[in-house]
């Protein structure tokens, strides 16, 4: 299903693993392979617009002029910690993607995001750039990380998530109307401390075993 700022990749694999993620009794173990997997699924959908040239080759029959991506190579901005179980997965398809890390972290109190790191790569202008983290809930975290990649000059920006919540849905609407969406999942709400309902819970801590 998708929308001019919202797509929800509904493919079969995708919803099958997703279901299995949120129960609650998945080891961590478990649950780190399926994030890896279904972030190779969730890649194809999200770079499906990458621009493509063509190149003379010469295939054992005969020379050709075949589609090869053009331009800058992409870039993967992972928010920490938990969108390093997404980068990991996209990395195994696009290992020539330049990488960076926004460090944010929500305070408990006020739901609003803290920074801690920022490193990304040069020439984002000239780069389609991918941000990842599961979870989309009150969006004002992935809204501060838009905020620094536009400063650092992205241009052409893309989310990739797990889940997400119609808050934080319409909280980047509103803020970044130019950045589109892409989830396995659109779920109902939030709830009082600001997590996704249903969900499946803290995802960095189901990934690294803190919970």
């Amino acid at each position: 299903m998708s929308q001019k700022h919202l797509t929800i990749i509904d493919h079969p694999l995708v919803q099958h693993k997703l279901t299995i993620m949120r129960q609650k009794d998945v080891s961590t173990a478990g649950f780190r392979r399926l994030l890896r997997e279904i972030s190779l699924l969730l890649a194809y959908e999200v770079t499906r617009e990458l621009e493509l040239t063509t190149t003379r080759i010469e295939t054992p029959i005969c020379e050709m002029d075949a589609p090869m991506l053009e331009g800058k190579k992409l870039a993967l901005i992972s928010i920490l910690r938990a969108g390093n179980g997404l980068l990991d997965g996209i990395l195994e398809m696009i290992p020539s993607a330049r990488v960076g890390f926004v460090g944010l972290y929500r305070d408990p109190e006020t739901l609003q995001p803290v920074q801690y790191y920022n490193k990304v790569p040069k020439e984002l202008d000239a780069r389609m750039t991918i941000v990842v983290d599961p979870m989309l809930a009150t969006g004002n975290s992935l809204v501060a990380a838009i905020d620094l990649l536009k400063q650092a000059g992205a241009k052409n920006l893309r989310f990739l998530c797990l889940l997400a919540a119609p808050e934080g849905v319409e909280r980047m609407r509103q803020a970044h109307p130019d950045v589109p969406i892409f989830t396995a999942a659109l779920d109902e709400r939030l709830d009082d401390h600001g997590y996704i309902v249903p969900g499946l819970g803290d995802a960095g801590d189901r990934m690294f075993g803190t919970k």
